[in-house]
């Protein structure tokens, strides 16, 4: 073990070495596609007294961690979007709260079986529970699929989990203030008192949103300097008043977001706040892991392979269930359950508050650590290939899907069979609307298709023939009415995982192929080192927006000089 003393001369010098440690690691899990939540709680056990032992300003960092657990929840409520869940109504309201009551009582059972008692099994049962939306998001985002029908139903469901966490820590932090106050007939009157604490301040909210946030916000917002300071400010402020009040930094911290959700203002806060929170959320899991004993984790390396398999099986099973019986596709089902095979930072911040209380003790803490580690590290991987994890596991889902999955049905119209089309469009952004529009112009007959349910609602409002589908299902381009088609074209959008990586324009391609498509096929890309794959794998054109559109401006320029200046 290297002589590391010298770090210890100066808290400067331990952050530097933390900083520095958290790059390295972080480079190394971006080479294996890892979120930066796993690299940072490695960084934190390996900086912890198991390893390196680095930290010992130990004051510093968990002053660090306060402030950025408190940003997150900040965060979380200004993207805490309740009009989603009443938009998408019982699908998000069932498999959100059915997923939690299934993960909650199984996962006790399981604890319960594995010699937990019974507070530590409920409290591990609970952090089961919570699924991290930000990885979600980001995996969502990366594979354009967050307007899809599968992935608006999963960030439903995973609002309904933040509620849920909402609860779960205002329920904690009730208990934990009762306690602490030494009397157990005083657990009640103090439960009573942060309740009406929290409906004054939850009051106190509801009075700035209707008339404080929007004005206040378009004045500060003319500096972003100065929007970014107000944001931080006001983040630590509430979340210093809901500590104060007995319900805990973390409540505090998401009330001050929701108060400015509602304002013009919220994505410019959570674009500018991204990168202060991923660094401040470093300092929780470093905090984390100079609390963790490797020693005594690896007695927890069965019963956390339990939970793992468990919560990266079970979890996306049941919202499969669910959503069958609701009447969605078996394929809906399961590339939305894929997103809660995984445990969250939440559940990590709801075991360290329970250890803090005296309600666990490190040992359960390390398990639900270890159960992160896991179930994060592979669901990635699951979301990441999930088309072709779908595709070897179709003929076993049949079960999971009713006769007539009506759901979906109604976006499903099918085209009628009497009608031929010259084209055959995938995706209405701005790109395919402005294909239509030309198609349109020109006279071709032509069906358009898009993945995103109210897209494929406002096109067939404005009397255009449409569809809903996805290229990356065989299944959907098998029923395409092909016949005499002159051209299939793919304007979706771009990925930034790279068309080798489960590409849907290469599924298209080799779904055509199957059903012997002999007609052209177009593909639109970005990416001027994309055409060759494309080429290889069977497209007939290559449409290039950015330098087909510079081409044709300069041809337009060229085309009104005057001859002498040619």
């Amino acid at each position: 073990m290297p002589d590391l003393t010298f770090i210890h001369a100066s808290p400067f010098y331990e952050l530097t070495a933390l900083v520095v440690l958290a790059a390295v690691i972080g480079f190394l899990g971006v080479l294996l596609r890892q979120p930066m939540i796993v690299s940072f709680i490695a960084v934190g056990v390996l900086a912890g007294p198991s390893a390196l032992n680095i930290v010992q300003s130990h004051e510093h960092i968990e002053l660090l961690a306060e402030l950025g657990i408190a940003v997150l929840l900040f965060l979380v409520g200004l993207k805490l979007d309740l009009k989603l869940i009443r938009t998408l109504g019982s699908v998000a309201l069932a498999t959100g709260l059915g997923q939690v009551a299934f993960t909650s009582v199984i996962g006790y059972v399981i604890g319960i079986s594995l010699g937990l008692n019974t507070i530590s099994a409920l409290y591990v049962a609970v952090a089961l529970t919570f699924s991290s939306t930000i990885i979600i998001v980001k995996l969502l985002s990366d594979k354009r699929e967050v307007d899809s029908l599968h992935g608006r139903i999963a960030v439903g469901f995973l609002i309904v989990q933040d509620l849920v966490v909402v609860l779960a820590m205002m329920v904690l932090s009730a208990f934990g203030i009762g306690e602490q106050a030494g009397e157990k007939g005083s657990v009640l009157a103090h439960i009573g008192s942060v309740l009406i604490y929290g409906l004054m301040m939850l009051g106190f909210v509801l009075l700035f949103i209707r008339y404080l946030a929007t004005p206040l916000v378009s004045r500060v917002a003319r500096s972003q300097e100065l929007l970014i300071t107000f944001a931080i400010g006001w983040a630590a402020l509430l979340a210093a008043i809901g500590s104060q009040l007995g319900f805990s930094k973390e409540l505090g911290g998401l009330l001050a977001g929701i108060s400015l959700a509602s304002t013009a203002f919220r994505e410019a806060i959570v674009a500018r706040l991204a990168s202060l929170r991923d660094f401040l959320l470093l300092f929780f899991f470093i905090a984390l892991g100079f609390q963790l004993d490797l020693g005594l984790l690896g007695s927890q390396v069965i019963p956390a392979l339990v939970f793992s398999v468990f919560v990266l099986i079970g979890n996306p099973l049941i919202v499969i269930v669910i959503m069958g019986m609701m009447g969605y596709r078996k394929r809906t089902g399961f590339l939305a359950g894929l997103t809660v095979a995984q445990i969250s930072e939440f559940s990590l911040i709801f075991m360290a508050m329970g250890l803090t209380l005296g309600h666990v003790s490190a040992e359960s803490l390390g398990l639900v650590t270890l159960v992160g580690l896991i179930t994060i590290a592979m669901s990635v991987y699951m979301i990441t290939y999930s088309h072709s994890l779908y595709s070897k596991l179709d003929p076993w889902l049949n079960i999971f899907e009713r006769s007539k999955p009506y759901r979906e049905e109604t976006l499903e119209v099918q085209p009628s069979c009497k009608q031929a089309y010259d084209v055959i469009l995938f995706g209405l952004g701005r790109y395919g609307k402005a294909i239509a529009h030309y198609l349109q112009k020109e006279g071709f007959s032509f069906l358009a298709i898009d993945f995103n349910p109210d897209e494929v609602r406002r096109w067939r409002n404005q009397g255009h023939m449409v569809m809903y589908g996805d290229a990356s299902d065989p299944a959907f381009v098998s029923d395409l009415p092909l016949q005499g088609v002159k051209w299939v074209v793919s304007a979706m959008p771009q990925h930034d995982i790279g068309v080798t990586h489960e590409d849907p324009r290469l599924s298209l391609i080799e779904g055509l192929k199957l059903q012997h498509y002999t007609g052209g096929i177009a593909i639109s890309t970005q990416q001027l080192h994309d055409q060759r794959i494309l080429k290889e794998k069977g497209a007939t054109l290559i449409l290039l927006p950015f330098h087909d559109a510079a081409e044709q401006a300069v041809e337009r320029m060229r085309a009104t000089l005057p001859a002498s200046s040619l």
